[in-house]
């Protein structure tokens, strides 16, 4: 089932210690501001609440994973400030992933471009179909994947990181992906993938939470400097997107 919702939809069920979050919008999964402001908030809360010792971030639909940022929203951008808080809200979910207390499985069911790849590089173990290509395609368009680099580059290094970003017209298959360290595994069905997913989350939500919590720690070591970082790249963002070239790239787009 898919959420026709304008600003779509958030929804969160917990059931054995898992909490399967998933996230749908009409535009192929993408992300208007209001649905990120409330994808952070709830990360935030779920990772504070002891009836959860694990997240399962999803999307809606057989389709694509996510589509990223709001496009509408990106063309009505008309000054710097603006420009700048449209792209701290993938800042600001990726930095609720990172401080979140609760490890973050990612479940990649279809295409996946620009911020929803940074979503995915977030998780701290992601399962894909075999339908699940990535791009980062804002190059194209004038601008860059500047605030999600940091979390692409962690998880699969500079090289992938150029690879994507400069060939921003490339589609990377979903076994590209798990070469590099993007995806743990890629499965051939949704089905398949969906098991694969039941079987695994069950087993790590019934580890020990605490345990659990030091592992997050670890994994997400020296990356305290993001709550700076990612806000500085927002503003690189924000001020391109006001460029004549990028102007003149998002209308044609627009058409």
């Amino acid at each position: 089932m898919t959420t026709n919702r304008e600003n779509g939809s958030l929804y969160t069920h917990i059931e054995n210690k898992i909490a399967h979050l998933e996230f749908g919008h009409p535009a192929s999964n993408s992300f208007p501001s209001e649905l990120l402001d409330r994808l952070e908030k709830e990360l935030d809360k779920l990772s504070e609440d002891d009836n959860v010792n694990l997240i399962l971030l999803k999307s809606e639909g057989e389709k694509a994973f996510c589509a990223g940022a709001s496009f509408n929203e990106l063309i009505e951008i008309e000054d710097i400030e603006k420009g700048r808080q449209f792209f701290s809200g993938f800042a600001n979910v990726i930095n609720a992933m990172r401080r979140c207390k609760k490890l973050i499985v990612g479940r990649v069911q279809g295409k996946t471009v620009g911020g929803g790849v940074g979503l995915v590089a977030a998780c701290d173990y992601a399962m894909a179909t075999d339908a699940a290509a990535i791009k980062l395609s804002e190059l194209s368009i004038g601008i860059g994947p500047f605030v999600i680099a940091p979390a692409v580059e962690r998880k699969m290094g500079v090289d992938a990181l150029a690879e994507l970003s400069l060939a921003a017209h490339e589609w990377k298959n979903a076994y590209w992906a798990k070469e590099k360290g993007l995806y743990a595994r890629v499965f051939d069905s949704l089905k398949d993938l969906d098991k694969e997913v039941e079987l695994f989350t069950e087993k790590l939500a019934a580890y020990n939470p605490q345990a659990l919590e030091e592992m997050k720690k670890i994994l997400w070591k020296d990356t305290e400097n993001w709550e700076h970082l990612l806000y500085e790249r927002a503003t690189i963002s924000g001020e391109l997107v006001l460029s004549e070239f990028t102007k003149q790239a998002l209308a044609k787009f627009k058409k």
